[in-house]
Parts: C-alpha cells; structure tokens; sequence
C-alpha cells in the first residue's frame, strides 16, 4: 500500500529519515562515497521540505519512499529509496509506476550516482533516457535521467 506521508509531523519524519539512512548507507558504498551529502541530511529539512513524500508499506512497516518535487512543467524524482530488507521485493518499481500514474507530466526527471547499478537499470526500465554526467563536489559522478512523454 502506498500513502502520502505528513512529513511535518516529528514522529513521521523521524520515520522518513531512518529509512533514508539505511538505504543511503547502502548507496553511498555503492559508490565509494567517503562524503556522502544525504546521509548529512538533518530532520529538520525533512520536516520543513516543500516536496511530498509517498510510502510503500508492507506488512504496516515503511519499506520504501518516493520524495516528489511537482510543477507545472515536470516532475523531479528527487529521492527513491528502499529499505535493504526490503530490497528486490518490487518496492522501487510500485512506487515508479505510482508517481507516473498520479503525476500528470510531460517530462519526469531523476539522477543517481554513475555506480548505482540497481537505480540506473530500474530508470532504464521505465523508459528513463541519460541526459546528463557530471562530477560534483563531493567526489560522486552523478547521471541525471530524463523520461518524456507525449501527449
């Protein structure tokens, strides 16, 4: 099951938060990542965000969430994580296809680290096209996805 999370509520977020750092951490060394900025990320900001947060539930724990930034113009994936006990279970892919079934865009936007295998074949999956590479400043070469539709 899939809901909207209220992000604003302390207990909530806390929640958000802890799977953003188990998945997180399995990303980071994914990527050889020393300085790995979202695993820095304080609840506050998740508390005070402007984007909104979906979960997957499974067996009423939070298995996966999907933080969503929606504008007229597009919609920003801006994270997709997934608990590790969770992972390969299908978490990622329901919450894909839930975003492109309640986001009505032309153009979905999302990046990962280069060396995130897992993320760039799922994005590839679902019709995702590379549009971008680049070194950032924390030593992470990231790739940033694109998946246009046509109305």
């Amino acid at each position: 099951m899939i809901k909207k999370l209220q992000h604003t509520n302390i207990k909530v977020a806390t929640e958000i938060r802890s799977v953003f750092q188990v998945s997180y951490t399995v990303e980071a060394k994914l990527l050889n990542a020393i300085d790995f900025p979202p695993l820095k990320r304080p609840l506050e900001s998740y508390i005070n965000s402007d984007t909104v947060f979906f979960g997957y539930f499974k067996n009423k724990e939070l298995a996966g969430i999907v933080e969503i930034d929606h504008t007229t113009n597009f919609t920003h994936i801006n994270s997709l994580v997934v608990a590790p006990k969770f992972f390969r279970q299908g978490v990622a892919k329901s919450l894909l296809e839930f975003v492109f079934n309640t986001f009505n865009s032309n153009l979905f936007v999302v990046e990962t680290g280069v060396d995130n295998g897992p993320a760039t074949k799922l994005y590839l999956k679902f019709g995702f096209k590379e549009v971008k590479q680049w070194d950032t400043d924390h030593g992470v070469r990231k790739i940033r996805f694109e998946r246009k539709i046509n109305n």
